[in-house]
């Protein structure tokens, strides 16, 4: 399962590059140049990632450690690289047919990271609640007083 996602994958980035390629031959320019080669590196990134996490680890002997990650699992963070992925086709695209001010839709994958670090980093820690303090009984209380004045002596 997790080679076919890895292809589909792999299917697009080489698909939208392919377009934009042909594209380029016939109108470019610097900029366009520069996003074209920056869309290959979060390519080459992202299944390169992606390939890593979906790779099984085995022992010297060939005992299976690690299956791998399963890369179509709901919440897991191979959801977050392939939606980099199919943000980039777009933008590559959509700047390869269109124009170039496409590519600010890019902003949004700093935009959804630094989201996801505040409600699952940032959040919690500044506003978690203190913790309560146990009750004390005033018998247990009285007892701690006495000790605390016998040491002190």
């Amino acid at each position: 399962e997790n080679v076919s996602t890895l292809n589909f994958y792999r299917n697009m980035a080489i698909g939208a590059n392919a377009v934009s390629l042909l594209i380029l031959v016939f109108y470019h320019s610097t900029i366009s140049i520069i996003l074209y080669l920056f869309s290959c590196i979060i390519y080459i990134a992202c299944y390169q990632f992606m390939a890593y996490m979906a790779r099984a680890k085995y022992t010297e002997t060939g005992q299976l450690l690690d299956s791998g990650v399963d890369l179509n699992m709901e919440g897991g963070i191979a959801e977050h690289v392939k939606a980099i992925i199919i943000l980039t086709a777009g933008c590559q695209l959509l700047s390869a047919i269109i124009s170039n001010y496409f590519w600010w839709l890019w902003l949004l994958v700093p935009l959804r990271g630094a989201w996801i670090a505040w409600k699952n980093i940032l959040q919690p820690y500044f506003f978690q609640e203190a913790p309560n303090q146990p009750e004390v009984n005033e018998k247990k209380q009285k007892k701690m007083e006495r000790k605390m004045k016998r040491m002190q002596r």
